[in-house]
């Protein structure tokens, strides 16, 4: 989730500008083919990479909120949720053989460890998920972000709004790909053209 991941918001200027590099080769094609420019694609892309991540993120949260997913986990499986892992504890859990090693079993870990780091960065900064709202020398308080049932569960929900999110990966680069010709020519490219005629109008001679 581009607009949600750790890396890209401690990256540096020039790292960041690279952040959509993987796709340079398939916008390049995209704008031969399309015949629309480069530069308006690859920030027509850029937005709709992090929308896509924006709206189904906040979709996925109120909907665990809904049904109560964060409460159920975190009263099921307290210990795991708090470790970070994704999978439920084997002795607490109905199903004795889940899965714990593997590419799927390992991803899901990293994700919800990125998602605890994320969810209280983010709860901390802006009062988000219950979490008390601090910054500056505060915001690196050492207590924990499942202080209270209320707010673990509300922590939960977003950790899994935020491992949903990050799976939805590949359907999101490919959704921002289709849909980034028509927003550049729809919405970039008057905006940018509107903004230019203002800046290049010469100002009238006052008359004598």
């Amino acid at each position: 989730m581009s607009g949600t991941q750790q890396s890209s918001t401690r990256a540096s200027p020039s790292s960041s500008g690279s952040k959509f590099a993987p796709y340079k080769q398939a916008l390049k094609a995209l704008s031969e083919r399309t015949r629309t420019p480069l530069p308006s694609l690859v920030f027509s892309f850029a937005i709709l990479h992090e929308l896509t991540a924006i709206i189904p993120l906040g979709g996925f949260f109120f909907a665990a909120r809904a049904f109560n997913v964060g409460d159920r986990i975190t009263r099921n499986f307290p210990a795991r949720t708090s470790e970070g892992a994704a999978a439920p504890d084997a002795k607490n859990s109905s199903v004795a053989n889940a899965p714990t090693s593997g590419w799927m079993a390992a991803k899901s870990r990293e994700w919800w460890q990125e998602g605890q780091t994320w969810a209280e960065r983010v709860g901390r900064r802006y009062g988000f998920f219950g979490l008390e709202k601090r910054n500056g020398r505060d915001s690196n308080s050492s207590e924990s972000i499942w202080s209270s049932e209320q707010v673990a569960g509300d922590v939960v929900n977003a950790v899994v709004a935020y491992c949903l999110t990050k799976a939805l990966l590949p359907a999101r680069i490919g959704l921002s790909l289709y849909l980034s010709p028509a927003f550049s020519r729809g919405v970039i490219e008057p905006m940018r053209l509107t903004t230019l005629r203002a800046f290049s109008r010469k100002p009238r001679s006052p008359p004598v």
